[in-house]
């Protein structure tokens, strides 16, 4: 299967594994980036831009094949040093960088005097045309399905897709709501040239999780994330537990005077960890899909990639194109 995308960053199947926080380390992105697809570093889970230089060269070691380093930029109470990060992941021989957030603009100079091929994730169309403009290589097109971070412009993905067709020019992904073959080929059918998985590349074997996160993937449902943060205007999807309740009985409680210092111990990073690396999984808001409701096995990456990829090959042989009498 090839696509602009394929071609763009030189893997062999049209499948990119995002960002993810205390996911995104160096196993999770060689294993998906060896099983034919798009690996990407979390560099932000590296508590400083040394740790992400031996995280990258970790990388280097465990594949041959492209790699990315996600670099989100988002307000924080202390901002990390962003130009350290990006000097690292410069030097660290990476040609290809997924960034989200806020703008990358200001690192463009830097990212493009280097060869580096740049995808930045957007929840809008308009987002998705400043990028063009500033010079990204592609975007990552995250529907209001989308795990973590879904904007506040709450438009889902089939609209979102189909209006990124009509606008861009340059390339680009689709993000939220993908999980198997099906997904794959809406997402070219709507005119994107690839997927991005988050959500379901946790749920497989390479992934750096403790297995109680696994199992309570394949468990849920499409119905069991929720939305928080929605008065901060920072609004993020969550698979519902414990934590997730109380953050939502805070917010209903306090309304619009409700603030990120009220919540916060239920959504730091400290805490996170204690679920996705300890299996606490009550202990605090853990960012998830509604693609959960397409989860239901537990599969190496390599097995699910080429599972996607033959299955989508089969679903366009055998079932879209006998409609059209092909």
């Amino acid at each position: 299967m090839k696509t602009r995308i394929t071609e763009l960053f030189g893997i062999q199947h049209p499948i990119i594994q995002g960002g993810m926080h205390y996911v995104g380390y160096a196993e999770m992105a060689a294993a998906v980036s060896n099983a034919g697809g798009l690996g990407i570093i979390t560099a932000l889970t590296q508590p400083t831009p040394a740790d992400l230089a031996k995280e990258i060269e970790r990388c280097h070691g465990m594949t041959d094949k492209p790699f990315g380093v996600n670099l989100t930029i988002l307000p924080m109470f202390k901002a990390p040093p962003y130009e350290e990060y990006m000097r690292v992941i410069v030097e660290g021989g990476v040609k290809i960088v997924e960034t989200a957030g806020r703008s990358p603009e200001g690192f463009m100079p830097t990212l493009k005097a280097n060869g580096i091929k740049v995808i930045h994730k957007c929840t809008s169309v308009r987002h998705s045309l400043k990028a063009e403009r500033i010079g990204c290589d592609a975007v990552s097109v995250d529907g209001f399905e989308c795990a973590g971070h879904p904007g506040e412009d709450d438009v889902p993905g089939l609209i979102l897709l189909a209006r990124a067709a009509e606008e861009l020019k340059i390339p680009y992904v689709a993000s939220g709501g993908m999980g198997n073959a099906r997904s794959l080929v809406a997402a070219l059918a709507l005119g994107a040239d690839g997927i991005n998985m988050g959500t379901r590349f946790i749920a497989t074997v390479e992934a750096p999780v403790h297995e109680n996160v696994k199992k309570a993937l394949v468990e849920a449902d499409e119905l069991a994330t929720r939305l928080i943060m929605r008065p901060l205007r920072n609004t993020e999807r969550v698979l519902s537990n414990a934590a997730v309740e109380k953050i939502r009985e805070i917010e209903k409680e306090k309304g619009a005077s409700v603030s990120i210092e009220d919540i916060y111990p239920l959504v730091a990073g400290t805490q996170n960890r204690k679920v996705l690396h300890n299996g606490e999984m009550d202990a605090a808001a853990w960012s998830c899909g509604m693609v959960a409701g397409l989860i239901h096995d537990i599969p190496t990456c390599k097995d699910l990639v080429e599972r996607i990829v033959r299955e989508a090959e089969e679903i366009i042989r055998k079932e879209i194109m006998p409609k059209f009498g092909m």
